[in-house]
Protein backbone atom coordinates (compact mmCIF):
# COMPACT_ATOMS: atom_id res chain seq x y z
CA UNK A 1 0.00 0.00 0.00
CA UNK A 2 1.51 3.35 -0.90
CA UNK A 3 2.27 6.03 1.65
CA UNK A 4 -0.52 8.38 0.52
CA UNK A 5 -3.16 5.67 0.93
CA UNK A 6 -1.85 4.74 4.37
CA UNK A 7 -1.91 8.39 5.45
CA UNK A 8 -5.45 8.77 4.10
CA UNK A 9 -6.63 5.79 6.18
CA UNK A 10 -4.88 7.17 9.27
CA UNK A 11 -6.39 10.64 8.75
CA UNK A 12 -9.87 9.17 8.31
CA UNK A 13 -9.49 7.29 11.60
CA UNK A 14 -7.88 10.21 13.46
CA UNK A 15 -10.48 12.73 12.28
CA UNK A 16 -13.21 10.55 13.79
CA UNK A 17 -11.24 9.71 16.95
CA UNK A 18 -11.76 6.01 16.29
CA UNK A 19 -8.37 4.80 17.52
CA UNK A 20 -9.93 4.50 20.96
CA UNK A 21 -11.98 1.60 19.58
CA UNK A 22 -9.10 -0.06 17.74
CA UNK A 23 -8.11 -2.73 20.18
CA UNK A 24 -6.50 -5.79 18.61
CA UNK A 25 -9.59 -7.84 19.50
CA UNK A 26 -12.02 -5.33 17.97
CA UNK A 27 -9.93 -5.07 14.81
CA UNK A 28 -9.62 -8.86 14.50
CA UNK A 29 -13.40 -9.13 14.78
CA UNK A 30 -13.86 -6.41 12.17
CA UNK A 31 -11.42 -8.09 9.78
CA UNK A 32 -13.30 -11.36 10.17
CA UNK A 33 -16.69 -9.72 9.67
CA UNK A 34 -15.54 -7.91 6.53
CA UNK A 35 -13.86 -11.07 5.20
CA UNK A 36 -17.16 -12.87 5.61
CA UNK A 37 -18.93 -10.08 3.75
CA UNK A 38 -16.38 -10.62 0.98
CA UNK A 39 -17.13 -14.34 1.02
CA UNK A 40 -20.83 -13.57 0.79
CA UNK A 41 -20.19 -12.08 -2.67
CA UNK A 42 -19.57 -15.66 -3.85
CA UNK A 43 -22.21 -17.40 -1.74
CA UNK A 44 -24.38 -18.80 -4.51
CA UNK A 45 -22.26 -18.41 -7.60
CA UNK A 46 -18.47 -18.37 -7.74
CA UNK A 47 -18.36 -17.44 -11.41
CA UNK A 48 -20.93 -14.66 -11.73
CA UNK A 49 -20.26 -12.08 -9.05
CA UNK A 50 -20.44 -8.32 -8.69
CA UNK A 51 -16.83 -7.19 -9.03
CA UNK A 52 -17.59 -3.72 -7.64
CA UNK A 53 -19.06 -5.26 -4.50
CA UNK A 54 -16.02 -7.55 -4.20
CA UNK A 55 -13.73 -4.52 -4.47
CA UNK A 56 -15.61 -2.67 -1.72
CA UNK A 57 -15.52 -5.61 0.68
CA UNK A 58 -11.86 -6.32 -0.07
CA UNK A 59 -11.05 -2.65 0.57
CA UNK A 60 -12.81 -2.89 3.96
CA UNK A 61 -10.64 -5.89 4.86
CA UNK A 62 -7.49 -4.05 3.81
CA UNK A 63 -8.39 -0.91 5.77
CA UNK A 64 -8.98 -2.90 8.95
CA UNK A 65 -5.72 -4.77 8.36
CA UNK A 66 -3.90 -1.44 8.03
CA UNK A 67 -5.50 -0.30 11.30
CA UNK A 68 -4.37 -3.55 12.97
CA UNK A 69 -0.81 -3.02 11.73
CA UNK A 70 -0.81 0.50 13.18
CA UNK A 71 -2.35 -0.58 16.49
CA UNK A 72 0.22 -3.33 16.98
CA UNK A 73 3.05 -1.22 15.51
CA UNK A 74 3.87 -3.87 12.91
CA UNK A 75 5.58 -3.50 9.56
CA UNK A 76 3.59 -5.18 6.80
CA UNK A 77 6.64 -6.04 4.69
CA UNK A 78 8.43 -7.57 7.66
CA UNK A 79 5.53 -9.78 8.74
CA UNK A 80 4.62 -10.84 5.20
CA UNK A 81 8.21 -11.74 4.36
CA UNK A 82 8.60 -13.64 7.63
CA UNK A 83 5.48 -15.65 6.84
CA UNK A 84 6.60 -16.22 3.23
CA UNK A 85 9.90 -17.65 4.54
CA UNK A 86 7.90 -20.15 6.60
CA UNK A 87 5.52 -20.95 3.72
CA UNK A 88 8.40 -21.53 1.31
CA UNK A 89 9.95 -23.98 3.78
CA UNK A 90 6.66 -25.82 4.36
CA UNK A 91 5.73 -25.91 0.67
CA UNK A 92 8.87 -26.57 -1.39
CA UNK A 93 8.24 -26.13 -5.11
CA UNK A 94 9.28 -29.67 -5.98
CA UNK A 95 6.58 -31.10 -3.67
CA UNK A 96 3.86 -28.47 -3.81
CA UNK A 97 3.71 -27.55 -7.49
CA UNK A 98 0.32 -28.48 -9.00
CA UNK A 99 -0.72 -29.91 -5.63
CA UNK A 100 -3.29 -28.61 -3.15
CA UNK A 101 -2.36 -30.89 -0.26
CA UNK A 102 -1.52 -29.39 3.12
CA UNK A 103 2.19 -29.26 3.95
CA UNK A 104 2.00 -32.21 6.36
CA UNK A 105 0.52 -34.40 3.60
CA UNK A 106 3.11 -33.63 0.90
Amino acid sequence: MNKETIERIRKFTDDRDWNQFHTPANLAKSISIEANELLECFQWDDKNFNKEHVKEELADVLVYCRNMLDTLELDEDEIVNSKMDKNEAKYPVEKARDNSLKYDEL
